[in-house]
């Protein structure tokens, strides 16, 4: 079972994992995350900080099942990280303070997992502290997460008014009085399996009360697998690391066969030869000569894999669950050498592709996407630490978007351009929210079919092609919510290749772009604020001085509750304001939204040509046809 601990910060996430590794007996003595002893958040930085920045993998047994407890971050600058882990996870616990209730990041993170159809089980946490309330936190899940939550041990009654609405056996024997707790238990095991209902249970981490009967409920409350060893390797890359010689190191879900040392598999489109592995056992990672179908491996060898990589046969799906980065950054290197600032940049991308670094090539600036400030400092640190480079960055600006006004079709004929297909494509908008979408409209026989086993191959390299093309749009700023239509295919037998149609792919998107036009496009996020209710008006004042939309507050004796819509680059500045103006009681939550038009002079971002000597070749090729 690769099970995942996901929690606002804060709430005892990584305690809890400490707790649970006590439990199952891999660890004698108990961490501490103020001491900076746990096993998970084996960082220096994560230490000082108290925080978790990068997820964790530790392994234990509870009766006869492998459990695979992936501890992840809480903080939401570090959402990226748990995206990533949540394409392996075959259940979660996810973890609510007692004290604090349903939050904010809370919420983000449910309705990702329920949308990923993941089996839930439920810790209300810190019931040793002071103010911990778990029937009122256990009502706000019901109001604010889902209500088909049965509170741990069950009463027959209660349990029975939530099961019988998801299972008729359940109604019978309740309307028939032959009910009994074994048929809950077992009512609830499947229901809780297919992730339909939620058990609930509550202790403390850090006393262990209530933890070692949530243990025990794990294996039945969430799937295990079974994964076929037999057959072609398949897996997935969901992180990367470095060693302390500098190798990459990849962080491999093996979902069918057996992945061994000296095997060699296709990566990226070349072969790499895999030249050790470690397994996870009994709490720590041993080498292995092999990894089988159910195993999460770290594996040695792939020099060229990122992070969301197929490993043998399995097909790799695209998108992301969270939104992305709204924020970046330009680094300064300072007196620190620029090709040393370069390679360490380019290193934390491999492990966090989504701060998306890039270069200015006019300017010579390199930028980095961001989700907040935290994020921002943990970079300079890391930096300065880990790769000996001092840098300073400038402010952080807005990452903008670009949205379709209209419709715009262009086509390349084969023979009338410099490579040997025909692309034709149509752009139109999509609906808000829904990213890219690529569609076909053409028949299969017009891609060149007989030279691959599949034509999958080729449609890949139009629809990848389109989607790295869509990062800067004509005003420079990645391409949102659009849907683009592959209109007309041609081929040469048998000379065309995909790197045909990788070529001539960006020259027909832009030029249909151009026909199209596009808006600029701010980010916007919802921010959810808590405070005392005398200090409301002076909160609606400061909103409104930094461009926020805010809703109705309700208000509960002396507190308030407030959400409010502020463009991304006025959330930080709001937050350092906010705890002066409530007396340091006052707790905001931002987390993005939607877009919406630029109001007055739309900003441009500095265009990285991303296929010049594409271009060049067409051009010269237009100016022949001239």
């Amino acid at each position: 079972m690769n099970l995942g601990i996901l929690a606002h910060v804060d709430a005892g996430k990584t305690s809890l994992t400490e707790r649970l590794l006590l439990a199952a007996g891999v660890i004698d003595v108990l961490g501490s995350v103020d001491a900076g002893s746990t096993q998970t958040d084996s960082l220096e930085l994560e230490r000082r900080r108290g925080i978790t920045i990068k997820s964790a993998v530790v392994s234990f047994v509870v009766d006869g099942t492998v459990v695979n407890l992936i501890d992840t971050p809480g903080h939401p600058d570090f959402i990226a990280e748990v995206e990533r882990v949540l394409g392996v996870l075959d259940g979660v616990v996810l973890v609510v303070s007692a004290v604090e209730g349903v939050q904010a990041q809370t919420r983000v993170l449910f309705r990702t997992v329920r949308r990923l159809g993941l089996p839930v089980v439920v810790f209300v946490n810190k019931t040793d502290r002071a103010g911990a309330d778990v029937p009122r936190v256990l009502a706000q899940i019901r109001s604010r997460l889902s209500p088909a939550l049965v509170p741990m041990p069950v009463d027959v009654s209660s349990a029975a008014d939530v099961l019988s609405r998801h299972d008729d056996g359940v109604l019978a024997s309740f309307v028939d009085g032959t009910l009994t707790e074994a048929g809950i238990l077992s009512s609830l095991r499947v229901l809780s399996r297919a992730g339909v209902v939620q058990a609930a249970y509550a202790g403390s981490a850090i006393t262990g009360d209530g933890v070692d009967v949530l243990l025990r409920g794990l294996p039945g409350l969430l799937p295990s697998r079974c994964a076929p060893v037999d057959g072609p390797v398949s897996g997935v890359v969901f992180k990367v690391e470095r060693g302390v010689n500098g190798e990459k190191i990849a962080y491999t879900q093996v979902l069918s066969g057996s992945l061994r040392v000296r095997d060699r598999i296709p990566v990226r489109g070349v072969e790499a030869k895999v030249t050790a592995i470690q397994v996870f056992d009994d709490g720590a990672a041993v080498p292995r000569t092999s990894a089988e179908a159910g195993r999460i491996a770290k594996v040695w060898g792939l020099t060229d894999v990122r992070i969301g990589d197929a490993i043998g046969e399995y097909r790799a799906t695209t998108g992301h669950l969270f939104a992305p980065p709204t924020l970046e950054t330009v680094v300064v290197p300072g007196a620190a050498d620029r090709t040393a600032v370069h390679t360490a940049l380019a290193q934390l991308a491999e492990q966090d592709p989504l701060i998306n670094l890039r270069q200015d090539d006019v300017r010579g600036e390199l930028y980095l996407s961001l989700y907040g400030e935290v994020q921002k400092e943990v970079i300079q640190t890391t930096l300065t630490e880990q790769y000996g480079v001092d840098v300073a960055f400038r402010e952080t600006t807005m990452i903008c978007a670009e949205r379709v006004t209209g419709v715009g079709a262009a086509v390349e004929h084969i023979y009338r351009n410099p490579f040997l297909a025909t692309v034709g494509l149509r752009v139109e908008p999509g609906t808000p929210g829904s990213g890219l979408t690529f569609r076909l409209d053409v028949p299969v026989e017009s891609m060149p079919l007989f030279l691959y086993k599949s034509v999958d191959v080729f449609r890949d390299a139009v629809e990848e092609t389109v989607r790295e093309t869509l990062q800067q749009g004509l005003r420079g700023w990645r391409v949102e919510d659009c849907v683009v239509t592959l209109t007309d295919c041609d081929y040469n037998s048998p000379g065309t290749t995909p790197g045909d149609y990788r070529k001539l792919v960006p020259l027909v998107l832009m030029d249909a772009l151009r026909q199209a036009d596009t808006v600029v496009c701010e980010p916007v996020h919802r921010l959810t604020m808590e405070g005392p209710a005398d200090v409301l008006s002076a909160v609606l004042r400061l909103l409104a001085q930094h461009g926020a939309t805010p809703y109705a507050p309700a208000t509960a004796g002396t507190v308030f509750e407030l959400t409010a819509d502020v463009p991304a680059a006025e959330v930080h500045a709001v937050q350092q304001r906010l705890p002066a103006l409530t007396r340091g009681e006052g707790v905001l939550q931002a987390e993005f939204d939607h877009y919406r038009p630029v109001r007055g002079p739309a900003p441009e971002r500095p265009r990285t040509d991303l296929n010049p000597l594409h271009r060049k070749e067409y051009l010269l090729h237009v100016l022949r046809r001239v």
